[in-house]
């Protein structure tokens, strides 16, 4: 909102020219999100007190699990408005990746909101019913796939030689000139490609996986690539929701990733980075920065109520909208192949949960009685009932996030 107010005047204000750089509403985004987190956190942990939206727990044998009974839920609301005020205000609104981002994060913080209320004022424990989960799901993959697509300002950039660039139609190559007289073209490509992580050459093309079926299928591409960011929004999104299960851990974890994805999509969204580094050039991603900015100010901010002993917790208001956004960061900056690595503390969650109950069920046909692998899933509560404090379990699952972010961002040269 201010970018297009300060662009938009015909006089000169002074110091109004910063709003240009990406850099400088990035870290504004930054600083006003953890106000609005800090300062007005609080007040809506008290408003939740007082309509007592308190967290109903289950005894699960945990240490110090029913402490936690009536601690207010839904906090998701923090983290939220926290991200939605500042991006309104210092990005690009005519941009079509915030655009989405946006929509993701008000189109699953809606799922999780409803599930909150249908258990919190309902007072039914199971909240909303999977299959609606699922269709909400589905239809944030549908729109976001689709988008990416087929928008045309979503585009990919690689340099090409000059003689390449002659043969080229003249809209699809853009020039840039460099202070010495130097050239470089740049091919714009409306394609499904992606990257793949330490790979030479890493760029791969969705397209390719239907050559055995004849050229003719690749016209179904895009029903391949939408299914494709289907499966990465629903996986991501349980993820960030089973891991939401001890003080701190889900938001911690995340603001580690939203962290790493920042640094991805301001290197692929600057061409002299981008070129420096031999990635994938994203036109327009760069923008994807200030948003970044704001949901990590956000996660910080609401860590300050969250972290041991929770003052008040996300919720699925706040866990299915963080991994929603997170899975449609990932797809936008072409990365979502890095997300088993840079999200490995969501899918090792995920994959303790499936385990836990493929091999109950198999056990139970085969013996006539189930067994586990662990001693509880997910695989933050196994440690729990191994008698480790859950403050301890939240800074050691951190500790391995943040050597999965750093070698994440290494995959930009190790290859």
């Amino acid at each position: 909102m201010l970018y297009h107010l300060f662009d938009s005047i015909d006089f000169s204000v002074p110091g109004s020219g910063v709003f240009g750089y990406i850099s400088f509403r990035a870290a504004m985004a930054v600083f006003v999100s953890l106000l609005i987190s800090l300062w007005f956190g609080g007040g809506i942990i008290r408003l939740l007190r007082r309509l007592q939206v308190g967290e109903t727990v289950r005894d699960l044998g945990l240490e110090g699990q029913l402490t936690k009974q009536g601690t207010p839920t839904m906090g998701g609301l923090i983290i939220l408005s926290a991200t939605i005020l500042p991006t309104l205000l210092f990005a690009r609104l005519d941009n079509i990746y915030i655009i989405l981002l946006l929509v993701s994060t008000v189109w699953m913080g809606l799922i999780g909101f409803l599930d909150d209320y249908i258990k919190v004022f309902k007072k039914d424990k199971r909240g909303l019913a999977g299959k609606f989960k699922v269709v909400g799901q589905v239809g944030l993959g549908l729109i976001v796939g689709a988008t990416v697509y087929f928008h045309p300002e979503i585009r990919t950039r690689v340099e090409v030689p000059a003689v390449v660039a002659e043969m080229m139609d003249p809209e699809d190559v853009h020039t840039i000139t460099e202070a010495d007289g130097t050239q470089h073209f740049m091919l714009n490509r409306k394609s499904p490609n992606t990257t793949i992580p330490f790979v030479k050459g890493n760029e791969f093309n969705y397209s390719t996986l239907l050559k055995p079926f004849g050229q003719g299928a690749r016209e179904y591409t895009w029903l391949l690539y939408i299914a494709v960011v289907i499966f990465i929004i629903t996986a991501v999104s349980n993820g960030a929701n089973i891991t939401d299960g001890v003080d701190g851990l889900a938001t911690g974890t995340s603001a580690i990733i939203v962290l790493t994805l920042g640094i991805l999509a301001y290197v692929s969204g600057n061409i002299i980075f981008s070129q420096y580094l031999g990635i994938m050039y994203i036109p327009g991603s760069g923008e994807l920065a200030v948003f970044i900015g704001a949901l990590l100010g956000a996660c910080i901010g609401f860590l300050w109520y969250n972290a041991y002993p929770a003052q008040v917790f996300m919720g699925d208001t706040g866990s299915l909208a963080l991994g929603g956004i997170i899975a449609t960061l990932a797809i936008l900056v072409r990365k979502e192949l890095l997300i088993p690595v840079l999200c490995g503390v969501f899918l090792v969650e995920n994959l303790s949960v499936v385990m836990q109950v493929s091999y109950f069920k198999w056990t139970k046909r085969k013996y006539g009685e189930g067994r586990r692998i662990f001693l509880m899933s997910p695989l933050h509560h196994h440690f729990q009932k191994k008698g480790i404090h859950e403050s301890k379990i939240v800074s050691r699952f951190w500790i391995v996030g943040i050597m999965l972010a750093v070698l994440s961002i290494v995959t930009l040269k190790l290859r």
